[in-house]
């Protein structure tokens, strides 16, 4: 039987982590496709492809490639909410699994000449799939911090 997220509404993970960035740099990172495929995945695997249609009601599709040269992994999303460079809410999804769909929501504070993201992932089936998130969006957000300094 596969949990839903109704059975566990309360599962959710909280990520705060500081990049030596203006608040736009970071922003344009997590939205910008040329960017996201520099960075957004677990350290060690590769963006094969990042689409994103940036817009309230628009999609987004990022295929991770694991470093054994598997078959990627693929999360995609609608936006929910769009709000440059503060704000930015999705639908998140495996393609081909049964987990179902999750809710992230990222939030940029400046701080100076850095910035400060607050990640929120919610909505999780079950502790377990909240926890392999936590570890993946922790490995994603310190291959943005190696990342950052080069991206254009």
């Amino acid at each position: 039987m596969v949990s839903r997220p109704q059975d566990h509404p309360d599962v959710s993970l909280t990520i705060r982590r500081t990049f030596p960035a203006a608040r736009e740099r970071v922003f344009r990172a997590w939205t910008d496709p040329a960017l996201l495929r520099q960075w957004c995945c677990p350290v060690g695997f590769t963006v094969a492809a990042a689409e994103v249609d940036l817009r309230t009601g628009g999609h987004y599709r990022i295929a991770m490639q694991p470093p054994d040269a598997g078959e990627p992994s693929i999360a995609h999303g609608t936006y929910r909410e769009v709000m440059p460079p503060e704000r930015l809410v999705c639908t998140w999804q495996w393609e081909g699994e049964e987990t179902g769909e999750t809710l992230v929501t990222v939030e940029f504070h400046g701080l100076g000449g850095e910035t400060e993201i607050v990640l929120l992932h919610e909505q999780f089936p079950a502790p377990d799939t909240r926890d392999r998130h936590n570890e993946g969006w922790i490995s994603c957000l310190e291959h943005l911090a190696q990342a950052l300094p080069n991206l254009a």
